[in-house]
């Protein structure tokens, strides 16, 4: 089963490449209409720096290649790109990936209750939440996604 769970981690992160080769790089910007929100490049973004609290939290030791994506100033925000995201996103998927494999072997994540399983689940329902933000302020913002690509997200046994 845990190598099936690691699959589906895989899969996952495969999609997130997906949706995030089809953003084009002027739609990086485009932020929520109506309500304050992040813009498409700070949710992707949001992704890895939460990835990063917890292999920081429970495995310090996978962090030696991976590097928050500063967001602090307005500066740090607007100089988030599509090659900072891709750099970042694979070593934080990496180092998931070993996060996960060394929970799946113990049965638990450190500082994560109740057990690995469920610390997968959470980690999935976060991170797809925020593909679900991600499309939609695309949307908002004049950059909606092409059809192909809203459906082929959900295309988990193709990708």
């Amino acid at each position: 089963m845990n190598n099936q769970l690691i699959d589906t981690w895989q899969i996952h992160n495969r999609i997130l490449f997906y949706l995030l080769d089809a953003v084009k790089p002027e739609a990086l910007t485009g932020v929520p209409q109506g309500m304050k929100g992040r813009s498409v490049a700070q949710l992707f973004a949001h992704i890895h720096n939460v990835r990063l609290l917890w292999l920081e939290a429970a495995t310090p030791e996978l962090m030696s290649d991976v590097r928050k994506i500063p967001m602090k100033t307005k500066a740090e925000r607007d100089a988030i790109d599509l090659d900072t995201l891709r750099t970042a996103l694979r070593a934080s998927n990496h180092a998931m990936e070993a996060l996960l494999a060394d929970g799946f072997e113990r049965g638990r994540v450190k500082n994560f209750k109740p057990h690995a399983a469920a610390f997968f689940g959470y980690m999935l329902a976060h991170e797809w939440y925020h593909v679900g933000e991600i499309c939609m302020t695309l949307t908002q913002a004049g950059h909606r996604l092409d059809d192909s690509v809203l459906y082929g997200i959900w295309e988990w046994g193709a990708r």
